[in-house]
């Protein structure tokens, strides 16, 4: 099903799901949040619908959706017990949720974020969850980024790819025991309804995998000067308080986030660099900051550069 066709019947879809909760619905806001291969976003009033990516498996995602759906202190609540056939694309419904101010970050509810990952780790993980697919997105970031071409950055990306362990770039198991985790977190996977507290979505990842990747993000921002060093203490104290299990108590969490630092780093990299050729332009500040930690990692073997954290 082409773009073209899909967003009007996708739209279609989410306003007849917002006429049936609101009878009355103001028929506000109408519009697409997201459009990208891996899914599109559209909403109306306050109903969103979501075409997930072509090659989503339907069983795998029915029960992301069922985890999520038992997880209401962690995850926005979906809309319906099964995502649905739009011309071969898997479809889901969910309310639409207020996101982090883009424009503002220095707001950002790094407690909130830290809370709700530590809750989602200490769920005990069901018998019939998927594979958390963090190192998968990766490894195909790192994938589209070889048909590239000789862009200078890329050697320094795919050098730092190649010192990662195995786990780490989807070619071995991941390390246990698993938790539940989400799998791509970051702020644009906070969401709140009107006066209620954050939840996350996007359960597209969601699955069974090591505790560390999901703090790999932010970690990687820190390291590489792009989230400044109060906001990172304010996540990790919150997700220490709430009884994260990624890493002890009393345990130096540069030990047990370095390499999900490393692999997120490489997969940002991978994806501003070949987002920067197919649009035509130069790399800009925040580009070469995510590739210049990409040289240091393998200037460095072991160690992504950062602050004591301990």
């Amino acid at each position: 099903m082409t773009a073209t066709t899909l967003l009007p019947e996708l739209t279609a879809r989410a306003e007849g799901i917002a006429h049936t909760r609101t009878p009355t619905c103001p028929c506000g806001t109408t519009g697409t949040l997201a459009d990208r291969p891996d899914g599109t976003v559209v909403r109306h009033a306050d109903t969103v619908a979501k075409a997930h990516a072509p090659d989503a498996d339907a069983g795998e995602l029915a029960g992301r959706l069922t985890i999520s759906a038992g997880l209401p202190d962690v995850f926005l609540p979906p809309l319906g017990p099964a995502p649905v056939d739009l011309h071969g694309r898997l479809v889901t419904f969910w309310p639409y949720g207020s996101p982090v101010d883009p424009d503002d970050p220095h707001t950002a509810p790094w407690e909130a974020v830290g809370t709700l990952l530590a809750l989602l780790h200490r769920t005990p993980v069901p018998e019939s969850a998927p594979d958390m697919r963090g190192p998968l997105k990766a490894a195909r970031a790192v994938a589209g980024l070889r048909s590239v071409g000789d862009h200078p950055a890329v050697a320094p990306v795919l050098r730092a790819w190649a010192a990662l362990p195995a786990w780490a770039r989807a070619e071995a198991p991941m390390p246990q025991p698993a938790t539940l985790c989400h799998g791509d977190l970051h702020l644009g996977q906070l969401v709140r309804l009107p006066e209620g507290p954050w939840r996350l979505i996007d359960i597209d990842d969601l699955g069974a995998g090591t505790p560390a990747w999901d703090l790999g993000r932010p970690a990687a921002w820190f390291a590489c000067g792009l989230l400044p060093g109060e906001e990172w203490m304010r996540f990790l104290d919150s997700y220490r308080a709430a009884g994260g299990t990624a890493f002890g108590s009393e345990e130096d969490p540069w030990a047990v986030l370095d390499v999900p630092a490393r692999a997120l780093t490489v997969q940002t990299a991978a994806r501003t660099v070949t987002k920067a050729v197919a649009d035509g332009r130069d790399l800009d500040e925040l580009d070469r900051a995510v590739i210049d930690a990409c040289r240091r990692m393998v200037a460095v073997p072991g160690q992504l550069t950062h602050k004591s954290t301990k």
